[in-house]
């Protein structure tokens, strides 16, 4: 039990006020408040230490999400992450404030409004977007996106074109559709391969293209292979490999669907 203080003319942030200002603009708005209540009863030390570690708290929250695989994080209920630093945040103000709180209510001094405390943090979630949007925008290597974009262009080009294959395929006669297949769809597909593996190597490439090329290797290897099998068709002319040209095309559309 914390000894009786005068804080008659002090107005705090309530653990309610701070709780709501903590779940709309995220632990810098937390420790700006209990900066603020700290002040006010003459401990700015302590609340200069609550600021810097709401802060070192935001950035170790943002390097937690941006760290967690996009699928993943997908998956998480928008509400789950601030209800959770929200909750700790009131636990920690009622556990070191409240029983200065509890006398200072009894004494029916003020605190102030919860509204104000809201607007304090809309204030810091404008802060930490135009800080979040700055850091995305200097970190991003757009030369190494352009590469990749002019890469990616040619993989699309080459995929394009082979998959008119399959308009040949009734009406193309077995020379012309081993011809077309040695000669042009094959070699493109190798050709996209190759293409992905270039990719790979370019330096300060995001995260999710990194993730994407993982999805186009497996696709490419896919496309491959049935093409494979197609030339194995025609050239022995016959249907045994049917089911296994129907078993790729499901894993291709899988495949087509985890890249869209």
């Amino acid at each position: 039990m914390q000894k009786e203080i005068n804080t008659k003319d002090i107005t705090f942030y309530s653990h309610k006020a701070i709780g709501i200002a903590t779940f709309i603009g995220g632990p810098i708005a937390a420790g700006y408040l209990i900066r603020e209540n700290y002040k006010a009863l003459d401990e700015t030390q302590k609340g200069n230490n609550a600021l810097i570690i709401s802060i070192v708290a935001t950035i170790a929250l943002f390097a937690l999400i941006f760290s967690i695989p996009e699928h993943i994080i997908e998956k998480v209920p928008k509400m789950i992450i601030p209800t959770i630093y929200t909750g700790f945040t009131v636990f920690w103000v009622e556990r070191n404030f409240g029983d200065i709180f509890k006398q200072h209510e009894e004494h029916k001094y003020n605190f102030f409004s919860r509204w104000r405390a809201a607007g304090i943090g809309i204030l810091s979630l404008i802060v930490l977007g135009i800080g979040l949007f700055g850091a995305i925008y200097l970190s991003t290597d757009f030369e190494a996106e352009n590469l990749y974009d002019t890469k990616i262009e040619q993989f699309v080009k080459n995929e394009e074109e082979s998959l008119v294959f399959y308009d040949h395929i009734e009406t193309g006669n077995r020379f012309s559709l081993i011809a077309e297949l040695n000669e042009k769809v094959i070699p493109k597909w190798e050709e996209n391969i190759e293409i992905i593996k270039q990719t790979d190597t370019i330096k300060n490439l995001p995260r999710e293209f990194i993730e994407q090329n993982k999805k186009l290797m497996r696709y490419c290897e896919l496309r491959l292979e049935v093409f494979e099998l197609f030339k194995k068709t025609i050239n022995e002319d016959t249907d045994k490999y049917t089911a296994q040209i129907s078993f790729l095309h499901a894993q291709i559309d899988e495949q087509l669907k985890l890249l869209n």
